[in-house]
């Protein structure tokens, strides 16, 4: 059995990289390690096992639990110790809400998508607010 392209699967992959790079645009200004290509990919990746797994009646749930897990190896990729500081762990975080955001994509749900990318990247960029006014420690 193999899926169909569609306007909407097409859509939704799209989107799903569109929504990607919103939030890889922003790491990728500041330099971070994951930014907008490894963002972008996240989401699509996403996006696309959620497509498959509604196209072959699999259980969406357990596609869903995989990419939560398997989103973790990559972020914990981005996590490093140095002297009395960790770092990593906001990129780490972004490219978890990246695979949700494309998850969210690929179920076709758009809006929830895109408030969701909104809201990542008020939150990425308000710390970097609340850091300069020094309301925030690094």
């Amino acid at each position: 059995m193999a899926t169909s392209m569609t306007l909407e699967t097409l859509a939704s992959l799209l989107l799903a990289v569109a929504f990607g790079a919103v939030v890889g645009i922003e790491r990728e200004l500041i330099h971070k390690p994951a930014g907008l290509r490894t963002h972008m990919l996240v989401s699509l990746g996403s996006c696309l096992f959620t497509i498959v797994s509604i196209s072959f009646s699999m259980d969406p749930a357990r596609i869903a639990a995989g990419i939560v897990a398997g989103i973790g190896f990559i972020g914990a990729g981005t996590i490093w110790a140095e002297k009395d500081k960790v770092q990593g762990i906001t990129t780490a975080a972004s490219l978890w809400a990246s695979a949700a955001i494309g998850l969210t994509t690929g179920i076709g749900d758009y809006p929830l998508a895109g408030v969701v990318t909104f809201l990542v990247v008020i939150i990425l960029i308000s710390n970097r607010l609340l850091k300069r006014i020094g309301l925030e420690k690094d």
